[in-house]
């Protein structure tokens, strides 16, 4: 059945209600070498919101502030339609230690960063980016419940982080009534399917929403990449001088692997008439658990394309190809637990059944 950007989906826990595709800010500014100018961000926000989307993902240094600047002046007519989801603990200024990490002084410092660039009293939903392994956390949690009832947040989650660790901080939060954690954003496509062993079944059980980010995987999904690109010289750098296809190669996207995942991709996308993006979008959309793939469109068209994927009705028999040729082995204790076959092994007067 055929999506659109008002069919809201709570998200986690909450009440809160946000689109099932969020439109990510990355892409906002140019800083980076790549993304898009003022006046054509603007024709992204005012597209997305015109079809009835109402869920932006940024982040304190995204574009070097440019991100959050631009979606706060975009914002300011209908601020409280909008749900505006921020991050923090990247490094916001180099040679200053404590302007990163999870800690309280760096999430305060990047909090109040964040409203001034967003140009807004609260921020709707604000993620700990990329776990640190060395703040404790009882101070993340603390803290994040302080923004909550001092009214500057309204809604915390995190992204990149373990698993174990992130269903022991909702509980810890559950047992000491502090704001618990609604989402989870992690990398999840068709390419990358290792959320499945832990995140995506932890956060369906500790009442977390999944935020996939890269669903098209980098852009390999898109079907624009050919064999002959694997061997395409780059580096990181590549990102810097325009040149994505360079920098996906040096991240290790575009592999025998993926490319084989991007071809059946293609023949389902011939199958029905649609692209390989909105194919691969769809299948994101459609996976269990998941409530908001981010898109991150840099020009009116491939927005367009993206949102083409709420149309899209696989087959089971076209989601059954897609999750053949893209499945991960869940390993243990997973796989065996999965397992229907029971065997019986009888010690003495012990009688065991053993799965698997």
């Amino acid at each position: 059945m055929a999506l659109t950007l008002d069919t809201y989906r709570l998200l986690g826990r909450s009440g809160l209600r946000v689109s099932p595709l969020a439109l990510g800010a990355a892409t906002f500014g140019t800083e980076w070498g790549w993304g898009a100018e003022r006046d054509e961000a603007r024709k992204l926000f005012d597209r997305y919101t015109e079809l009835g989307g109402n869920f932006f993902d940024t982040a304190s240094t995204y574009t070097n502030g440019s991100s959050e600047r631009l979606l706060g002046e975009f914002a300011r007519g209908d601020r409280d339609k909008l749900v505006l989801a921020t991050k923090y603990s990247t490094l916001r200024r180099p040679g200053d230690p404590n302007s990163g990490g999870t800690h309280r002084k760096s999430m305060l410092a990047s909090v109040e960063g964040s409203l001034r660039q967003l140009n807004t009293d609260h921020i709707d939903l604000l993620y700990l980016n990329i776990w640190d392994f060395r703040t404790p956390v009882e101070e993340i949690l603390r803290g994040l419940d302080d923004l909550v009832r001092l009214g500057k947040v309204l809604y915390v989650a995190i992204s990149s982080a373990p698993a174990w660790q992130v269903s022991r901080m909702q509980a810890i939060a559950d047992l000491r009534g502090w704001s618990p954690l609604i989402a989870v954003e992690t990398e999840y496509s068709l390419i990358e399917r290792t959320a499945e062993r832990d995140l995506i079944p932890m956060a369906r059980e500790m009442g977390l929403g999944v935020v996939p980010f890269s669903p098209l995987g980098g852009g390999v999904l898109t079907g624009k990449y050919r064999r002959e690109d694997r061997d395409r010289a780059g580096s990181v750098a590549g990102e810097t001088a325009n040149d994505r296809k360079s920098l996906n190669v040096a991240l290790g996207w575009v592999t025998d692997r993926n490319l084989a995942i991007a071809d059946v991709v293609k023949e389902v996308a011939s199958e029905l008439g649609r692209t390989p993006a909105q194919v691969a979008l769809a299948w994101a959309l459609n996976a269990p658990g998941v409530t908001a793939p981010i898109i991150g469109a840099r020009t009116p068209a491939q927005l367009g394309d993206n949102l083409g994927a709420l149309e899209v009705d696989l087959t089971p028999s076209q989601l059954a190809r897609l999750d053949e040729v893209s499945a991960v082995e869940l390993g243990n204790p997973h796989a065996t637990l999965a397992s229907d076959h029971i065997r019986t092994v009888t010690s003495g007067d012990m009688r065991i059944e053993i799965r698997g």
